[in-house]
């Protein structure tokens, strides 16, 4: 019972740490992140993939108006998990500071930069009476003189590197994916088909229209992927019912070459047993 009281003391303020060294507002809000609908980002040869969940909750909601992925600049974009009011502040922040760069200085704002003056300002959240930590975390992705580089940003206010990663539900089953099969190799298109592949790992039950995906590149910076070209990479990817059927068929194709392949040695040994009796009764004749 004391340990509860204990808690509740500490569990009111984020400028107040607990004896065992935590803030649990701060935990609170990584757990509301972590409720929300999973966002990755995929770092690629060629760029940055961000690929999220953005499925109705209501057959009457408009799938438009669910907005996962956004475009920061032209050469950065970011994805979002946790409270969307909360991510809209943060991204409108991002947005407001990439622009004041370019007007200041005369040049794009680098992805690190940016990054850590969003962490530089979620992290003051939890250091101020008053105030609450930020319910979201972000995926902040673009193209540093040339080269993709991927953060993300928790609500501590920590900025991470990463190859790839996820935000969001599902985190253990889709992280696990990820390391599983990515390499330096990857193409833009085989970042895409990763990318579906590991949030299946989480929610297999989706359609291209229940996807938001989003690329960045030098050539071609900030670009939201169309609805059939991510139904392409669901076929690729071998997560459509065409592309089952197709499996089922060759599976289908190969049992009847097999039953074929049986039933011409069933023959070939009746054959043989034939002949074998017809030279034992010459023989015997």
């Amino acid at each position: 019972m004391r340990g509860g009281n204990d808690q509740q003391a500490y569990d009111r303020g984020t400028s107040l740490f607990s004896p065992d060294g935590r803030i649990y507002q701060v935990e609170y809000a990584r757990e509301a992140v972590s409720r929300g609908a999973p966002s990755l980002g995929v770092r690629t040869a060629n760029g940055i993939v961000f690929v999220a969940m953005s499925r109705p909750s209501s057959t009457l909601m408009e799938a438009e108006s669910i907005e996962k992925l956004h475009k920061l600049d032209d050469h950065l974009g970011t994805a979002s998990a946790g409270h969307v009011a909360d991510a809209r502040q943060l991204i409108d922040l991002a947005r407001r500071q990439a622009q004041g760069n370019r007007l200041r200085y005369g040049e794009p704002v680098g992805v690190e930069t940016l990054t850590k003056f969003v962490t530089d300002h979620i992290q003051e959240n939890t250091q101020r009476g008053g105030t609450r930590p930020y319910g979201a975390a972000l995926l902040i992705g673009g193209i540093d003189d040339g080269e993709p580089r991927l953060f993300a940003a928790d609500p501590s206010g920590t900025p991470n590197e990463w190859k790839a990663t996820v935000i969001g539900g599902g985190r253990s089953e889709i992280q696990e994916v990820l390391e599983e099969e990515w390499n330096d190799n990857l193409s833009l298109e085989e970042g895409i088909q990763l990318g579906v592949r590991a949030l299946a790992a989480h929610d297999d039950e989706f359609g291209p229209g229940d996807l938001a995906v989003a690329t960045v590149t030098a050539d071609d910076g900030y670009r939201s992927v169309p609805e059939d070209e991510v139904g392409n990479a669901l076929d690729a990817a071998g997560l459509t019912e065409e592309s089952e059927d197709e499996d089922d068929e060759a599976a289908g194709d190969e049992d009847d070459e097999d039953d074929e392949a049986a039933e011409d040695d069933e023959d070939d040994e009746a054959a043989e047993d034939d002949e074998d009796d017809e030279d034992d009764e010459a023989d015997a004749e």
